[in-house]
């Protein structure tokens, strides 16, 4: 009786490694184990990303259980492929040590990146959804954090990808470690002899009916401060909390309080210093005071801030405008997660 062609092709060996012999059938066998395994590895990623994005505050939990199930069965859908094959896994130790040697040489940034990813994942220090702030100046949401790099989304919509070593190995700030409210100090300047409380008061009134400022109560409430003196100037710095949201968006929100503070200053008539020299006009052909400004033909103070005041109705801040703007593609909003300890 013939021999079966398909048995044959099955049982035809293609290499030997030591006392183990790899087959046609035993290789197809094992890349069908390794190729079922990174599917499933997928669609388990697939299926705990659509429930972390329904989830609520086990959002980040779910994202390490995302990446670990993930791996996890990469790692044994490997191992159980080599197997499969016939290959013994403790015969591969000559292997695993010029691999080893490779690492060491070749991919050492590779491998630093890969475990300061799972370093991330399990510290969870920087997690998905987090505010952050990079050596260099570059700031935006963590939006996915991968075994060798984590990808940032700036307020601009440009991604930043950052090697994960960098999140680790380098001083990060993240804005939103604990799902709080940060401090903002913004410095702006008034004529000498303005009065400082009625500085304090325009400023603060503009400051608190902003709807990106958070409420004070016992522990943070807005604040102006008067913290030197310049050449022709007071210095003061508004010391507000932003909201969360806010704060996720540093630039527009240094901005707004910026331009609220203008058209505070401006509504209330308070001077804003500028390098100046006053020249006091006795007399002009003859004439003087306001004969001899009109002769120049030289507007009143009074009469000036007046025209002034009506040019400012319907001040527009964009920046406090784009602070309500939301991004599709920002990461979703979720209620803070447990205090890290």
């Amino acid at each position: 009786m013939d021999e079966n062609p398909l048995r044959t092709l099955d049982s035809f060996e293609l290499l030997k490694l030591g006392k183990a012999s790899v087959t046609v059938g035993s290789l197809t066998t094992g890349l069908l184990i390794v190729l079922a395994a990174l599917f499933a590895a997928r669609i388990t990623s697939a299926g705990l990303r659509r429930l972390r994005q329904k989830a609520g505050g086990n959002a980040a939990s779910l994202y390490v259980v995302e990446k670990v199930a993930g791996y996890t069965l990469v790692v044994v859908g490997v191992m159980a492929g080599l197997s499969t094959m016939g290959l013994d896994l403790t015969s591969l130790t000559v292997f695993a040590g010029a691999l080893g040697v490779g690492v060491g040489l070749g991919l050492q940034g590779v491998i630093k990146d890969f475990a300061s990813g799972v370093s991330l994942v399990f510290e969870r220090l920087v997690a998905v959804g987090d505010f952050v702030e990079l050596p260099n100046g570059g700031r935006g949401v963590v939006h996915e954090i991968g075994p060798r790099a984590t990808r940032i989304r700036t307020n601009d919509s440009t991604d930043i990808i950052v090697p994960n070593s960098v999140l680790v190995n380098d001083q990060v700030i993240n804005w939103t470690l604990r799902g709080t409210n940060r401090r903002l100090r913004v410095p702006f300047v008034t004529a000498f002899g303005t009065d400082k409380e009625k500085v304090r008061e325009a400023v603060l009134k503009a400051a608190k009916a902003a709807p990106f400022t958070s409420p004070d109560d016992a522990t943070r409430r807005a604040q102006v401060w008067l913290v030197g003196y310049g050449e022709s100037s007071l210095k003061f710095e508004l010391v507000v909390w932003p909201t969360v949201e806010a704060v996720r968006r540093p630039a527009a929100i240094f901005a707004a309080y910026t331009w609220l503070i203008d058209d505070a200053l401006r509504e209330a008539g308070i001077e804003i210093p500028y390098p100046q020299r006053d020249i006091r006009l006795r007399g002009l052909f003859g004439e003087e005071g306001e004969e001899a400004m009109a002769s120049l033909r030289l507007e009143p103070a009074a009469r000036r801030r007046k025209a002034s005041k009506a040019a400012r109705i319907g001040s527009s801040n964009d920046a406090a405008a784009d602070l309500e703007r939301e991004d599709p593609e920002e990461a979703p909003k979720v209620p803070p997660p447990p205090e890290r300890r």
